[in-house]
């Protein structure tokens, strides 16, 4: 007999019906299964949280700061000599593949109807009684809506008794009143929030103290510098430098100095640099610091002084026995701004007296571009139109100029107010301009797209004028030392034939007396003789 297959066999025990009945509790137990002990049936609270790390620059070490360009390229050297390294990026490169294509009709680039033009959609007020100029402005670097205002008054002893040393945060949302309410020592004449961590503002007083505010902890400063080792002239420039841990800055004033502090102690600067243009560090020869400027991947750092000078400095004065490099001359009066190209650092933008000047790092003996106008004040760069920036004037107007598109003249002239506008800064995002007056009004101007859309090959375009100026420029400098050595060595052979000519001057003079003196001694002789023969003839007449 053949045995029925387990399928036929448990088809047959389902067809029994069930036979339920009552029996004793018996205690079962499942032994554990060791392929089972790596799964775990237990849940807990699982907190989420979304990170990302940025790879424009590049993904890097974490005791790499990318940052800083010394520090990145020693890494680059060090990674490009491993053996295994040419062949790794061999290989990846070959898998590459551009696979995100541009779709759209180059959009940022465009070329468009060139109409510019701009207005005013707000304005923040001082909130006192007695007003005071809005010295200095900084944009939050992340929240696009918050500004930083700082107010003081600049004219020497003359500030009004009950006038407030307050400066404010001002969401530009809500124009009523300011966020938030900054209570310094002194009143304060600058103000830069910290791009690394945002809560953070730098400011600098009127007195030479340098203090600085956490905005969750309160309106008081965390901390203040110590009036002795601080500057003795107001603070007129504050600037953070960006390191790893983002807590040192450095300072300007017209006492002379640049002090460089870390604000996790501010009873002393870490270094400190004298504008001497001696080079010996005296104080009594500086030069006052009115405005400076610091490009992070630059090794120097420029500082616009009152004597209409630019001094370009070395960043690490550790390192090195010449701080000072050289000086840029130009100017007639105090340097109110100073700013580098943010596509073309080598090329920088100075304000002062009646004129703004485009100068290029090689060219020292006199600026690229000039333009010639009213008494200017303060005046910046677009951050997104290389050819554009940007001035404002003692008598409340604004200009804005396009160097390629009209070279002498600007492209807009708009009449903000009727006082002096003292200060303004562009925001990094959409070239929104706020512009501070005399009075304390910061007037926000949206300026129109063109303004604040790349054209198109206006980098290269940009690139090639500053690259044409600055061989001119340096072609004229050669012809001025060309003339001036040969006008110096046409003046040394003027000099020695008037040394000829003097000396045969005194020859002939010499000769000349000789022989007088000659012809008079040769007379006396005569008359001897003459007087001898006489007195002979005389004597024999008488005997």
């Amino acid at each position: 007999s053949t045995c029925p297959s387990p399928f036929l066999a448990f088809k047959m025990d389902m067809d029994h019906s069930c036979d339920f009945s009552e029996s004793d509790v018996e205690h079962e137990d499942i032994p554990p299964d060791p392929a089972l002990q790596e799964i775990c049936g237990s849940e807990v609270n699982t907190e989420f949280m979304s990170q990302g790390i940025n790879h424009v620059e590049g993904g890097w070490a974490k005791m790499i700061n990318a940052d800083d360009t010394e520090v990145t390229a020693r890494y680059k050297k060090k990674y490009l000599k491993d053996e295994h390294c040419q062949h790794t990026v061999m290989e990846t490169c070959k898998d590459a593949e551009d696979c995100f294509p541009d779709l759209k009709d180059e959009k940022g680039v465009q070329e468009m109807e060139y109409e510019p033009s701009a207005r005013i959609i707000s304005m923040l007020r001082d909130p006192n009684k007695v007003k005071r100029t809005a010295t200095s402005l900084s944009w939050h670097p992340l929240d696009y809506h918050k500004l930083a205002v700082a107010y003081s008054c600049l004219e020497f002893q003359r500030a009004p008794k009950n006038m407030s040393f307050d400066s404010y945060i001002w969401n530009i949302e809500i124009c009523n009143k300011p966020e938030m309410t900054l209570k310094p020592i002194s009143p304060l004449v600058c103000l830069e929030y910290n791009h690394k961590d945002t809560h953070i503002l730098i400011g600098g007083s009127y007195n030479g103290q340098i203090g600085y505010w956490d905005t969750r902890s309160g309106s008081q400063p965390v901390q203040m510098s110590a009036t002795e080792h601080s500057h003795k002239d107001p603070v007129y420039k504050v600037i953070w430098l960006q390191t790893k841990i983002g807590t040192e800055t450095f300072s300007a004033s017209t006492d002379g100095q640049v002090l460089f502090w870390d604000i996790r102690n501010m009873n002393e600067p870490t270094k400190r640099l004298v504008l001497d243009p001696s080079k010996k560090g005296n104080r009594e020869n500086a030069l006052g610091a009115v405005s400076m400027e610091f490009e992070n991947s630059m090794a120097k750092f420029l500082v616009g002084t009152e004597q209409g000078l630019v001094v370009s400095c070395n960043r690490k004065l550790e390192t090195t026995d010449d701080p000072i490099v050289c000086m840029y001359s130009g100017h007639h009066g105090p340097i109110y701004a100073l700013q580098r190209n943010p596509f073309f650092p080598k090329n920088f933008l100075t304000v002062a007296d009646w004129t703004a000047r485009i100068w290029s790092e090689d060219i020292k003996e006199s600026s690229i571009i000039s333009y010639h106008m009213t008494y200017l004040l303060d005046g910046c760069w677009s951050p997104v139109r290389p050819s554009v920036f940007f001035t404002v004037k003692m008598d409340g107007t604004l200009d804005v100029w396009d160097i390629l598109f009209k070279p002498k003249d600007p492209i807009l002239n708009l009449k903000v107010c009727d006082e002096a506008l003292y200060s303004i800064r562009v925001r990094d995002k959409d070239s929104l301009v706020c512009c501070g007056s005399q009075l304390g009004t910061v007037r926000l101007l949206k300026m129109s797209p063109d303004l604040c859309t790349l054209q198109k090959n206006e980098k290269a375009l940009v690139s090639e004028m500053f690259e044409r100026e600055t061989k001119r420029e340096k072609i004229l400098e050669g012809q001025y030392r060309e003339r001036h050595q040969m006008k110096h060595s046409s003046s040394v052979e003027d000099e020695g034939g008037k040394d000829d000519m003097e000396e045969l001057l005194a020859y002939t003079e010499r000769e000349f007396f000789e022989t007088v003196e000659a012809e008079k001694k040769k007379i006396k002789d005569e008359e001897k003789e003459r007087s001898g023969v006489c007195k002979g003839i005389q004597a024999e007449h008488g005997s």
